[in-house]
C-alpha cells in the first residue's frame, strides 16, 4: 500500500513501455517507427498513452470524437479503432505534411471513413461545429496542440461534449517544467491543469502516463 504514486524511475518506465509494446498492433508499430525518423518525433504519444485511450474511449462507449493536434496520426488511429463503424472522429491540425502520413496509414487500417480531418486553426473548426449546433454531442477529446491554445481548446471542447463526456489534455508534465514554471509553455499548461482542479463544473484527474495526461470529465 502506499499514500503517494509510486515514482517511476526509468526501469519502471522501461517495464511499463516493454508490455505495452506488446500489445501495440503491428501497424501502429510501423507508424510509430516512421514517425521516429522525423525531425519532431517527439511529438509522438507514447504507446502506453495510445493503448489507454484506446480503453477509454470503449468505457465511454464513444461514438463522437474530437482531436486537437493529429501529427502523424498515432492517437488518430487509436481512437478511430475503438470506435464503432458508424463513430466519427473531427480530427484539427494544421499540417497537410504531417497529416499527409497519418491519411496513409488511417487508409491501411480501413478506419480513414471514421476521420473527418479538418486542416485549418483549430478554434474555427470547433467554433463551426458549435455553430451548426452540435453543442453537447460529442463523447471524447483529445489536446495535443499548441500549449497556448490549450485553454481555449478545453473551454470549446467542453461546450462540444455531453454531460459525462472526457476531455484528454497531453503533456500535462511537461518534461516535469510544469512544478517552477514562472513563463513559456510550461507556465501556460500549469496555470491551465491548476484552473481545471479549482473548477467545480468538472471532475479532474491528473495521470503520470506519457508526459502526463490531465483528464477533465463534464458534469
Amino acid at each position: 500500500m502506499s499514500t503517494r504514486t509510486h515514482p517511476l524511475d526509468e526501469r519502471l518506465c522501461d517495464y511499463l513501455h516493454d508490455l505495452a509494446v506488446r500489445r501495440e498492433d503491428p501497424l501502429l508499430a510501423e507508424l510509430r517507427r516512421v514517425t521516429a525518423e522525423l525531425p519532431m518525433a517527439r511529438m509522438q504519444i507514447a504507446v502506453e498513452q495510445g493503448l489507454f485511450m484506446g480503453m477509454l474511449v470503449r468505457m465511454l462507449s464513444a461514438e463522437r470524437c474530437l482531436e486537437v493536434g493529429v501529427f502523424t496520426g498515432y492517437s488518430s488511429l487509436c481512437v478511430a479503432r475503438a470506435l464503432p463503424p458508424s463513430g466519427r472522429l473531427v480530427a484539427c491540425d494544421v499540417s497537410e505534411e504531417w497529416t499527409a502520413i497519418a491519411r496513409r496509414f488511417w487508409e491501411r487500417a480501413g478506419v480513414a471513413e471514421r476521420i473527418d480531418l479538418r486542416i485549418g486553426p483549430a478554434t474555427r473548426t470547433l467554433q463551426g461545429l458549435m455553430d451548426s449546433g452540435q453543442a453537447g454531442r460529442f463523447d471524447f477529446a483529445f489536446l495535443d496542440a499548441d500549449k497556448e491554445g490549450q485553454s481555449a481548446y478545453l473551454d470549446q471542447c467542453l461546450v462540444l461534449l455531453r454531460r459525462g463526456g472526457v476531455v484528454a489534455i497531453d503533456n500535462a508534465f511537461m518534461g516535469g517544467e510544469v512544478v517552477d514554471a514562472r513563463d513559456g509553455a510550461a507556465a501556460e499548461v500549469r496555470a491551465l491543469t491548476e484552473r481545471v482542479f479549482r473548477d467545480r463544473r468538472v471532475e479532474p484527474a491528473l495521470l503520470p502516463i506519457g508526459d502526463g495526461l490531465l483528464l477533465v470529465r463534464k458534469r
